[in-house]
């Protein structure tokens, strides 16, 4: 027997078999055979043991939605863009109902082929007597432009048919049937007041209540001249500052009507139609002119008078009439100024009859009597 060493026979070096090659895959070393480095270096690394290689291999995925999130963010960004693209359209104002009235004035006039009223020749927003005339017109309408737009017509139609202002200039009156009827006394303005006009209504001064009101046409001319001379006293041409929009009218004046030794008054058909005509045409043609309108020396029987009122006037025009049982009783309603009124009416001022009136005509001689005649002829 030989006694030299055997030597140690060489690592295999024949291929793995399917088997193994499966525990290389998974990370499990052959049990027979130490791996080459070659193939060590091929193999990738080995998961933690216990870990589920899916998972593992689904971060990727995650990292891909977390990586989505800025798209929607983007998105989000871009709405209020869109929104502050969008015109906003801006709202006009609404026009005032005086502004109304003066942009479908130039219509009117046309309409009623005729642009003066109370003295003033209407024009545009920057004439301020137009816009007073306007004013009055919509605060008796409680500012409907629809309504005043139709009175105003109304008005303009009556004036260019009856021309108050030439009744005034040019037309004289019978003396007989309405002398002494009618006055219109100016009290200047002082410290304590300012301008005051009044015009006086003296129906106790009526001598034939059929010839003063059996005619109602010719009764409303004169009464249509008297009220012309008022308001030529208030001067609205020459006025320069506008109405207040919510504020107080000082265009305005006060009326009186006597009714003392008027009892015929109750009962007389003529008297009621022209008082109706009367009313009916002046709350049309003059409104809002009158401040305050007293009544004094008003009998018990004269309540039919305040009812027709209330049938044609409104309820804030109505609130302006202040009957009174005794003339005396006037002054004390006027504070400030009834001091200044005719003593009749509780003041030391001049008397109704130096105030103004309307012209009249020459009164025609009466009648020479058979006395006279026979007189004349000796």
């Amino acid at each position: 027997m030989s006694s030299e060493p055997v030597a140690a026979a060489p690592a295999s070096t024949q291929p793995l078999s399917s088997a193994e090659e499966k525990k290389v895959e998974a990370g499990e070393a052959p049990s027979t055979a130490t791996p080459a480095p070659a193939v060590a270096e091929s193999v990738a690394p080995v998961p933690a043991p216990g870990v589920d290689q899916s998972k593992t291999e689904a971060v990727p995925v995650e990292e891909k939605k977390t990586e989505a999130a800025p798209t929607e963010e983007k998105k989000a960004d871009a709405v209020p863009e869109v929104k502050a693209a969008t015109p906003v359209e801006e709202k006009k104002p609404v026009a005032t109902a005086l502004e109304q009235l003066l942009t479908d004035l130039p219509a009117i006039t046309k309409e009623a082929g005729h642009g003066e009223i109370w003295g003033v020749t209407l024009k545009d927003a920057s004439h301020v007597p137009t816009t007073i005339v306007l004013e009055k017109f919509l605060r008796a309408n409680s500012k409907d432009v629809g309504k005043a737009k139709a009175q105003l017509i109304e008005a303009l139609k009556w004036r260019k048919k009856m021309d108050p202002v030439k009744l005034l200039n040019d037309f004289e009156f019978d003396k007989s049937k309405f002398g002494d009827l009618g006055y219109v006394t100016v009290y200047p303005k002082t410290d304590t007041h300012a301008k005051e006009i009044v015009t006086w209504n003296i129906y106790g001064a009526v001598k034939d209540n059929k010839a003063t009101f059996g005619n109602v046409e010719e009764f409303i001319k004169w009464r249509a001249a008297l009220m012309e001379l008022s308001v030529r006293e208030l001067d609205l041409a020459s006025a320069t500052e506008p109405i207040p929009a919510d504020g107080v009218d000082p265009y305005r004046m006060i009326q009186v009507h006597d009714y003392l030794n008027t009892s015929f008054l109750r009962m007389d058909p003529a008297i009621k139609a022209a008082s109706k005509e009367t009313i009916q045409t002046f709350s049309m043609a003059y409104p809002e002119l009158l401040k305050e309108k007293f009544f004094v020396n008003v009998p018990l029987l004269m309540g039919w008078v305040f009812a027709a009122m209330k049938l044609f006037l409104s309820l804030e025009t109505v609130k302006k009439f202040h009957p009174l049982a005794y003339g005396s009783s006037l002054a004390g309603e006027l504070k400030g100024w009834g001091s200044e009124l005719p003593e009749a009416y509780g003041g030391r001022g001049k008397a109704v009859k130096e105030g103004l009136t309307v012209k009249y005509a020459a009164e025609k001689p009466a009648p020479a009597t058979e006395a006279a005649k026979e007189e004349t002829k000796e």
